[in-house]
């Protein structure tokens, strides 16, 4: 028995209530401030066409994230340099936490609201687990390199979220400063110079 595709309501109501969150999360003071009531006022459905789609307010976060973060995602697993897989690894490595640093930025929110998510460790959520392991491995590539797997975490630490929102929304540190500092901290753990960080 084939499985039956979505009815056509069923997905102009997917693309309603996620057009709807991602307005909600960019213009709001804080991610806690939006509500899964919020969302379906918002979108124009009932709350119970929310939980029937993506489960609660996380299923829908991590639907809404996956769908802003698609285009990174798709250039770093398939796409050329310098963040895709034939890119070498001292310049693919800051090329992709770049990449990430600027996905943080133009969607502090939403990567707030999803690193708060769930009493799990941050550590073990998925798309954590996808970044890491990917930046593991090119650190393998580099000779002489070692402590991959604790270098990887800690180079990601210089992206999350609750960092980019103090450094950018509190602080008001300008966004190309930022991506200095990042390369910058980059070269010095690589070993590299900053010439061969920044594109």
């Amino acid at each position: 028995m084939t499985e039956r595709r979505p009815r056509k309501d069923a997905a102009r109501n997917r693309a309603a209530v996620l057009a709807a969150a991602d307005t909600l999360f960019t213009e709001c003071k804080s991610p806690e401030d939006v509500t899964m009531a919020d969302i379906a006022t918002a979108a124009g459905v009932g709350k119970g066409t929310l939980f029937r789609a993506f489960g609660d307010r996380t299923g829908l976060i991590r639907a809404l994230y996956a769908t802003r973060l698609e285009p990174v995602r798709s250039a770093v697993e398939e796409g050329p340099r310098p963040v895709g897989p034939d890119t070498p690894p001292l310049e693919r490595v800051p090329a992709v936490l770049d990449a990430l640093l600027c996905f943080k930025l133009d969607n502090r929110h939403l990567a707030l609201a999803l690193e708060a998510t769930g009493s799990d460790s941050p550590y073990q959520a998925e798309h954590y687990e996808r970044w890491h392991s990917l930046l593991r491995s090119a650190l393998e590539q580099i000779p002489g390199f070692t402590n991959s797997d604790f270098t990887a975490h800690a180079l990601l630490a210089a992206v999350r979220a609750d960092l980019v929102e103090h450094l950018a929304g509190q602080k008001g540190v300008p966004r190309e400063d930022m991506r200095k500092q990042l390369a910058s901290f980059i070269a010095e753990v690589l070993g590299t110079g900053a010439d061969e960080t920044t594109r």
